[in-house]
């Protein structure tokens, strides 16, 4: 019963919801005018938002584990490694369950923070979609967690969950509140990714905003999701790769499906320096040589 509800929800949220909004997205845009489709695109802004990308998650992920190995490092009788990928823990203590939820509020916490930083960002381009990226990976990363949590005891909310000795009722309300906040949280960032649009006629009618969202966030993160594999190796590829690719998608189809809603955005956006991406090239390469050569062999917290 509560995985057949649970399951209900995600559907409607995760395809009924943002295909109905696309559809909507569709109709409006038939017949408008297409002036975006002319000026030339920068693809150095979508291979920029795709490093940025990479760096959000995984930067999001290590405050995950980390927040995960903590609690542990500081009770008695546990003894916590921080990996690459995952973290560990020997020894025994009651608490060790209720601090399995810790990393997934932790996630939340920082995307709320960098959402509110966003609002009174004055940097320019690269800044405010890092921190969009941050508050992106940060919700995606949390959310569904709840839901599979009050699905799976063996999962790190499931575990928080057991401990606080919830019931079936309240797994299945708190599931519920969590799959509804991805789209409010999703949608949330399109006004400021839409900002980041260099010229008005950019983002002038429905069909542009769409094109927009998609070369700016869609494409750049599913790249972004791709180049974030070399640092979750190696491990079952299953866990390599579910992780990046429900981050990615969960919030994605309801950014692209409602792109053309936001009719009121202003474009903010500044030019992209052409040595911009060899620096944040080599911030993700030195970000890797991290995970890889120290977090791979493991960080003992004891």
């Amino acid at each position: 019963m509560l995985g057949s509800a649970i399951a209900a929800m995600a559907g409607g949220v995760l395809v009924v919801g943002p295909a109905l909004l696309a559809l909507a997205g569709a109709l409006r845009s038939r017949g408008a005018a297409r002036s975006a489709a002319a000026l030339p695109w920068n693809w150095r802004l979508s291979l920029n938002s795709a490093l940025l990308y990479t760096l959000a998650f995984n930067l999001t992920f290590f405050i995950q584990e980390l927040f995960l190995v903590l609690p542990k490092a500081l009770t008695p009788g546990l003894r916590p490694t921080l990996f690459h990928n995952n973290h560990a823990w020997q020894g025994e203590h009651p608490l060790a369950a209720l601090f399995q939820g810790g990393g997934a509020v932790a996630t939340a916490i920082v995307a709320c923070f960098c959402a509110w930083r966003l609002r009174h960002a004055r940097g320019g381009t690269h800044l405010r979609l890092f921190l969009i990226w941050m508050a992106y990976c940060g919700w995606l990363m949390a959310l569904p967690q709840v839901a599979i949590g009050a699905l799976s005891a063996g999962s790190d909310l499931g575990m928080a969950m057991g401990y606080l000795q919830w019931s079936p009722a309240t797994r299945l309300v708190a599931a519920a509140l969590a799959l509804a906040a991805i789209p409010v949280a999703a949608l949330s960032l399109l006004g400021p990714l839409l900002a980041l649009a260099d010229a008005p006629e950019r983002i002038a009618g429905p069909g542009a905003r769409t094109r927009f969202v998609f070369l700016c966030a869609t494409l750049p993160a599913l790249l972004g999701t791709l180049l974030t594999l070399p640092f979750r190796v190696p491990r079952e590829w299953i866990e390599v790769a579910l992780l990046p690719a429900w981050v990615a998608l969960f919030g994605l189809v309801w950014i692209q499906a409602g792109a053309w809603r936001v009719a009121d955005a202003q474009a903010r956006g500044d030019a992209v320096p052409p040595a911009s991406t060899l620096r944040l090239a080599l911030a993700v390469a030195a970000l890797l040589a991290v995970f890889q050569l120290l977090l791979r062999p493991g960080v003992a917290f004891y």
